[in-house]
């Protein structure tokens, strides 16, 4: 990926920040609670909702194992269409395909669908860089655009935005990017999406390259999805001479019919509809319909080297719908910043380890960023084990080891900090193989249980800062087996 957000500190420290600020977790408490409880009613109406996570899953994982097969018949399908595709390795290679595509149109400024793609590869900063300005149209994009804020939320990025401060927003910058807000503007949000509504249309009609990324690709036809609530997809997707998207490699699906049961999963656990207001799909480019120049941008960025890991592979099933954020305990509380990546909440715990590596203090963290209670799994709708991937790479970054990286077999150092961790999982793996000394050890404790601390020093400090030491029984659980034959004489 391009790098971490500049200055973010490792997960612990953000998220303690993150949870003092009482106007935060009271925005993100509310928006989250309500968007669960819609979802949760809308999954309810369908009867084969099992099946279909289950079909979700076993597309997902074929077209992973021959990813390789899909891709390059997708390449052949939209290049047959009238596209052009492009490959890029990293998120350098990306933004300059990009830039040199936007520059040879010979335009300034381009209109943009919301694209977790581009954000992942920092394409607004690379395009500002070279003197051309991204117009984000998605309302929540563009709140977080002029605020000059970060996403926090896969779904709704300005999640951790209450109604009076997107006003303030509205009302301090849109003059700077455009159509300033009207006067008097209120905080309802009608007057709210009327203000971004006119603010957006000039740009609609006056752009000539519109950007995009996409929910999914077909193989067999070359054609790509996009699935929005608004419509400024749409507008972006039709109205531009030139489109561009920029996709991950794992988005691909082989057939139309595939298609079908993601149609269904994801607009029910994302946004809790029933089926999204607007799908937009388009093969290639068509005569005198739509842009007359189509680019493909295939982004690799760390997805294959995460496709080589047989645990942590299946984050690469993720079809973005948001679900796991809106039900983790550690999300409603902390946000979606402390993540320190686009990808924030359980995926993100597991995906942006996966695709920059975790030899950076944040991503290193990462892993740890969850409470393993298994919430997240449960409404995946492609059923990602995400606390099985947690606890993979918490090895990984403890204990080191083999990987891929950049295609490359290279062994990682463990991180620094865990030594504490790995000498008393060494102590414990030899207690547990030596019965005798781990009985000995289960007496000594329980006979000198009035002396023990109710936190723990050094290290421990970390875990037992926020609670207190379990209280040591009066007898080893082996010791009282043996003494009441398994309670069939009583627990005297």
């Amino acid at each position: 990926m391009s790098g971490t957000y500049l200055g973010m500190p490792a997960f612990p420290e953000a998220a303690r920040e993150a949870v003092g600020n009482t106007t935060l977790r009271g925005n993100l408490r509310h928006a989250t609670h309500t968007i669960r409880a819609k979802r949760a009613t809308a999954v309810a109406e369908v009867s084969d909702w099992a099946e279909l996570r289950e079909a979700g899953k076993r597309i997902k994982d074929h077209t992973l194992r021959h990813l390789d097969r899909y891709l390059v018949r997708l390449e052949e399908s939209v290049t047959a269409a009238g596209g052009v595709v492009h490959w890029a390795a990293d998120a350098d290679e990306a933004n300059e395909i990009v830039t040199q595509l936007v520059k040879m149109t010979g335009e300034s400024e381009v209109v943009k669908v919301k694209s977790m793609a581009t954000q992942e590869i920092g394409l607004n900063e690379a395009l500002e860089a070279e003197g051309i300005r991204a117009y984000e149209t998605d309302l929540a994009e563009l709140i977080v655009q002029l605020g000059k804020d970060r996403p926090s939320h896969i779904l709704v990025p300005a999640i951790h935005r209450n109604r009076g401060e997107i006003r303030d927003i509205f009302a301090r910058e849109m003059s700077e990017w455009g159509r300033p807000a009207p006067e008097g503007l209120t905080d309802t949000p009608a007057e709210l999406a009327e203000a971004a509504r006119v603010h957006l249309r000039e740009k609609f009609l006056r752009a000539k390259v519109g950007i995009s990324g996409a929910n999914f690709m077909v193989a067999e036809t070359g054609t790509l999805v996009v699935v929005e609530s608004e419509g400024n997809g749409r507008m972006c997707l039709t109205l531009p001479e030139t489109l561009i998207s920029v996709v991950g490699i794992e988005k691909i699906v082989p057939t139309w019919r595939d298609l079908e049961v993601f149609l269904q999963t994801l607009p029910r656990s994302s946004t809790a509809e029933r089926m999204n207001p607007y799908t937009s799909t388009w093969t290639g480019t068509t005569g005198g319909d739509g842009p007359s120049t189509f680019h493909l941008v295939l982004l690799d960025n760390g997805r294959t080297d995460t496709l080589a890991d047989e645990v942590g592979r299946q984050a690469l099933r993720c079809i973005r719908c948001s679900a796991c954020l809106n039900v983790c305990p550690v999300y409603e509380r902390a946000g979606g910043h402390a993540y320190g990546s686009v990808y924030p909440g359980p995926i993100g715990a597991i995906l942006s380890p996966q695709l920059r590596g975790t030899g950076s203090e944040i991503d290193a963290s990462l892993p740890y960023a969850s409470s393993l209670c298994g919430a997240c799994y449960e409404v995946c709708p492609v059923a990602i084990d995400i606390p099985e991937v947690l606890v993979h790479l918490r090895e990984r970054v403890v204990q080191g080891g083999e990987v891929t990286r950049e295609g490359n077999k290279v062994v990682l150092r463990p991180a620094k900090g865990h030594a504490a961790e790995r000498a008393a999982m060494r102590a414990a793996r030899w207690a547990f193989t030596h019965p005798g000394a781990l009985r000995t050890g289960q007496r000594t404790a329980s006979r000198t249980r009035r002396f023990h601390p109710r936190t723990l020093p050094g290290p421990g400090r970390a875990w037992s800062g926020t609670r207190e030491l379990p209280p040591v029984p009066a007898e080893p659980f082996r010791d009282w087996w043996q003494r009441t034959r398994g309670g069939k004489d009583g627990d005297r």
